[in-house]
């Protein structure tokens, strides 16, 4: 039973990285434990064309994963985390929600203000979280889609199968703009999650730095 589970588990995860395949742009993040490499969608072109702007300016290089909570995400991207330009701010660019594009595993996703303040959920200028999650049931699914105000559509039955094995974070679809994923390195990203934190604000007690991150051909 769990060889069988194992296997479901990886033809699940080659289905999804060969529907990335026709995907155009590539970028590796080097960190202080680790490499990432993420693949950024081509019908969320605000957002790629935007963090391939920032990548060119070098701008993440040295910016912290200043927030991490095991089974749910590690965020980073908050330019106030390096010693250069500490107070520069980038605003906002619109959400780009994608009902191919939700919160699996591994996901990449662009961070954002909550609350009334911001109701069209407009993404922050440049941080990003990269989801761990973990798997929910069939009836937890069922649960978000009969809530009140739920924003989601019903769950096909792609995303019940993965969200039931590789997991993820469904409750967060069509609130926070999914825009790429990673192709290599989840066990990197896994590492990060586990670091030990400051219970009050998630900040790693050891700094895990992004050391660089370029766009590959």
């Amino acid at each position: 039973m769990k060889r069988m589970a194992f296997l479901l588990t990886v033809f699940i995860t080659l289905g999804m990285l060969t529907e990335n395949l026709a995907q155009s742009t590539n970028v590796l993040m080097k960190t202080s434990m680790g490499n990432i490499t993420l693949v950024l969608y081509d019908d969320t072109p605000i957002h790629r064309d935007n963090l391939i702007a920032l990548i060119k300016k070098n701008f993440y290089d040295g910016v912290l994963f200043h927030r991490v909570i095991p089974g749910f995400m590690i965020q980073g991207g908050d330019l106030g985390t390096r010693a250069v330009n500490p107070g520069q701010q980038l605003g906002t660019i619109p959400a780009e929600f994608r009902p191919n594009h939700y919160h699996k595993k591994g996901a990449l996703a662009a961070a954002r203000t909550g609350g009334p303040g911001n109701p069209q959920m407009a993404s922050s200028g440049s941080q990003f979280y990269i989801v761990v999650g973990k798997p929910c049931s069939v009836a937890e699914l069922t649960q978000m889609e009969q809530a009140p105000n739920n924003p989601h559509p019903k769950f096909t039955e792609e995303q019940k199968k993965i969200y039931t094995t590789i997991g993820g974070t469904p409750h967060l679809d069509y609130t926070y703009t999914v825009y790429g994923e990673v192709t290599k390195g989840l066990d990197v990203v896994d590492k990060i999650a586990l670091v030990e934190r400051d219970m009050t604000t998630n900040r790693p007690k050891v700094d895990v730095k992004i050391i660089s991150v370029t766009l590959v051909k």
